[in-house]
């Protein structure tokens, strides 16, 4: 006989991310008060599902548009929010599948003699993610033939993501950890939104729809791989996404080696017998007060950020006088990176991608792509409003991440299938069919998980921007998690003919949607699905 269901369990059996709508709703108002009144530090939840997005920002691109000048001229101003590397367009190199992203890794952990950081959301536990565990112990076992070892492996993961199940991303690096801890860091990230009764009430895998780690950067030595892609085994097969490699970049790498230290000194430290702690002085993340958390977090984070705006600043200010052409390598391409973190009060990468809409004018087109199409309203307004002319690029339901998933997130395919038709019924009733073009990825056997940009303007054949990394342009990308991006403006016409083909390879696998998609058996929305969407669109 079945044992008696505890309190917890019923909870647990009854918990879907529209009951988490309501409990917070409910619930919020009352020990926000509570907060306020009595300085509580356990119990606030977070207010989770209005969405509040801020106002356009006004466009100032200057006219016109010729040259070299001319590019520079027309995206300086984003130098204006982050900091902007100059670097040889050479140096890059856009990497296209999930083999060539695994082996690659894999080779650099294998050779890297000072530094490996790896961010992602988390680490997975098949065969895959063990070699590549394996790789980071070679390395640091090489490095212990030396008299002073001067590799430090540094691996960054969302909490709760991180230890979901009891074969966990922790339990992967717990071996490291335990033989090499003056070498070994790994941090994992908790969201402050995720304290007091909802942090006790809401289950395994629901808890992470609150806000996660989401950054996906990987660093060795002076190279970085900056990507969407998460470590797990489904990542390095056949789950498409996009990957770029910066070659030797010192400075880049140095930036995102300090941004990925400075989240993991506001993260839960992880211990050699799996515990966890905060380094001392930190404000905990759900234990402590939520504001003085994120102010902490936003202080230590936006020093890295305002530190490097300011020396690329004055750098560029100095080499202003020596041209390109007294250079070995030209340095004809800028990056800049782009931080969101909405929990800890930062939005460059919402405020940016804000004003490169607002200003693609009618001399622009725009491929952009999101594995989980869910624009915001304010960049659903800007894509609506613009006169740029758009082709995006969604997963056809069967290559959703989701798709055949038990439960309820077997519905999420369907949601989105939901919300591309929404939006495409915008596009109609607006009379933009002529420029707002909505394209299917279809791949057999495959799922697709690419994201970013790459912009195109009057009188060029290729990109000279892109956005890549770990934003999907939706809700939880902007509120809920910490994401990080690059824009990368290139004069290189090597690197934008790489950069062109990575485009038409993923629109090549795909279809272009018209009014008979949504009539498809496969595009048919259950009612409930079609009722449930508005309350749970913002948790994934």
């Amino acid at each position: 006989m079945a044992a008696p269901m505890t309190w917890k369990r019923i909870v647990f059996s009854a918990y879907t991310p529209a009951f988490s709508w309501v409990f917070t709703r409910v619930t919020d108002r009352f020990f926000r008060t509570h907060e306020r009144r009595r300085g509580s530090t356990v119990l606030l939840l977070a207010p989770l599902l209005a969405e509040a997005d801020s106002a356009p920002l006004a466009s100032s691109r200057p006219p016109g548009f010729t040259g070299a000048e001319g590019l520079h001229s027309r995206f300086q101003w984003i130098a204006n929010y982050v900091p902007a590397f100059r670097v040889p367009g050479g140096r890059i190199r856009i990497l296209h599948s999930p083999d060539e992203f695994y082996q690659t890794m894999k080779a650099r952990i294998k050779t890297a003699k000072s530094r490996v950081v790896m961010a992602s959301l988390y680490l997975g536990t098949g065969p895959l993610e063990q070699d590549l565990v394996d790789c980071m112990e070679e390395a640091l076992e090489r490095s212990q033939e030396d008299h002073v070892p001067d590799l430090k492996v540094s691996v960054l993961l969302d909490y709760t993501r991180g230890s979901r199940g009891k074969h966990n991303s922790r339990t992967m690096l717990l071996p490291l950890l335990q033989r090499f801890p003056e070498q070994m860091r790994v941090s994992l990230y908790h969201t402050p939104d995720l304290r007091g009764l909802l942090r006790l009430l809401v289950p395994e895998r629901f808890n992470e729809t609150i806000g996660v780690q989401h950054i996906k950067a990987y660093l060795f030595d002076n190279s970085l791989i900056i990507s969407g892609a998460n470590l797990s085994d489904s990542y390095f097969t056949n789950r498409q996404d996009r990957y770029v490699l910066l070659e030797d970049c010192e400075e880049v790498a140095d930036f995102f080696a300090e941004l990925v230290g400075a989240v993991g000194d506001v993260s839960l430290q992880l211990q050699p017998d799996d515990s966890v702690n905060m380094k001392e002085g930190k404000v905990h993340p759900y234990k402590g007060n939520r504001a003085e958390f994120s102010a902490s977090a936003q202080s230590r984070i936006m020093e890295v950020v305002n530190t490097a705006r300011v020396q690329q600043s004055m750098q560029e200010a100095e080499c202003s006088d020596v041209l390109d052409s007294d250079r070995m390598e030209p340095n004809d391409t800028w990056i800049f990176p782009l931080v969101q973190m909405k929990p800890l009060g930062i939005h460059l990468d919402e405020q940016v991608t804000q004003r490169l809409l607002i200003e693609a004018g009618g001399d622009s087109v725009v491929y952009l792509t999101s594995g989980y199409f869910n624009l915001t309203r304010t960049y659903m307004q800007l894509v609506l409003g613009a006169a740029a002319d758009y082709r995006i690029l969604m997963a056809s339901p069967e290559v959703n991440g989701f798709f055949g998933a038990k439960g309820v997130a077997g519905a999420i395919p369907e949601a989105y299938v939901h919300l591309a038709r929404q939006f495409y019924n915008k596009v109609c009733q607006l009379g933009q069919q002529s420029r707002v073009h909505l394209h299917e990825y279809h791949r057999p056997n495959w799922t697709f998980h690419a994201k970013g940009l790459w912009y195109y303007v009057e009188g060029r054949d290729l990109p000279c921007l892109t956005l890549i990394g770990s934003p999907n342009f939706g809700y939880r990308s902007v509120h809920r998690d910490l994401e990080a991006q690059i824009a990368i403006v290139t004069e290189n016409e090597e690197l934008q003919m790489q950069l062109q083909q990575e485009q038409e390879m993923l629109y090549q696998s795909s279809t272009q949607v018209s009014d008979s998609t949504f009539n498809q058996p496969d595009r048919h929305v259950k009612l409930w699905v079609q009722l449930v969407t508005p309350l749970i669109k913002n948790f994934f």
